[in-house]
């Protein structure tokens, strides 16, 4: 099973983390902000990830540091699940709607991070998430996950719309790269014969 459990403690921030790739969707998440609870439940139910979370943060400041860092662990724990990334699919796609929105995610577990994101919300918060951070969520997991992930909001009205979309959008992407090719049996999918 390819699993990870990540650990981080700050003095803004205490967070345990247990991934598994290759689970059923299952989630137990309580970081204290629950909107972005919300979004990484649909990470892990879209993307057949079991994923536990508890996050204990400084919310008396401002929300930012506790999701900033457990985007950060969240991305830790999938680069460390995948291990060499022999077999896997590599790259994946989601195109997903969330009524009048439409997001797409393209990511490629390729070992380099690199983040683009092309996301505008018109309101300063969904909940008690600030929207600035649905970017900067991405970008941790993109960078702390050794991958390239490209995300784009291609229409919508409402912000929880088109943060839904993107979230359901990225868990569907990851199932997709870090499910086993059975054509590759095992080997590095890199021409350079590593990730």
């Amino acid at each position: 099973m390819r699993q990870a459990t990540i650990q981080r403690t700050t003095n803004e921030t205490d967070i345990t983390l247990r991934l598994n790739l290759d689970g059923s969707g299952q989630a137990t998440i309580d970081t204290g902000v629950g909107f972005f609870d919300h979004m990484l439940h649909h990470v892990a139910v879209h993307g057949l990830l079991d994923l536990e979370v508890k996050a204990v943060g400084d919310l008396h400041i401002d929300s930012h540091h506790t999701i900033e860092d457990v985007a950060i662990c969240l991305g830790q724990a999938i680069h460390e699940a995948l291990g060499e990334r022999q077999g896997i699919t590599r790259m994946g796609a989601a195109l997903v709607p969330m009524d009048e929105a439409l997001a797409q995610v393209v990511i490629d577990l390729s070992g380099r991070a690199y983040a683009v994101i092309q996301a505008d919300f018109s309101t300063p918060s969904i909940g008690q998430m600030p929207t600035s951070l649905v970017v900067h969520v991405l970008e941790s997991i993109a960078t702390a996950g050794r991958m390239n992930l490209h995300a784009q909001v291609l229409y919508g009205r409402d912000d929880h719309h088109k943060a839904e979309a993107l979230f359901k959008a990225l868990g569907r992407a990851l199932r997709m790269a870090v499910e086993f090719d059975p054509r590759r049996a095992g080997v590095i999918p890199s021409t350079k014969g590593s990730l």
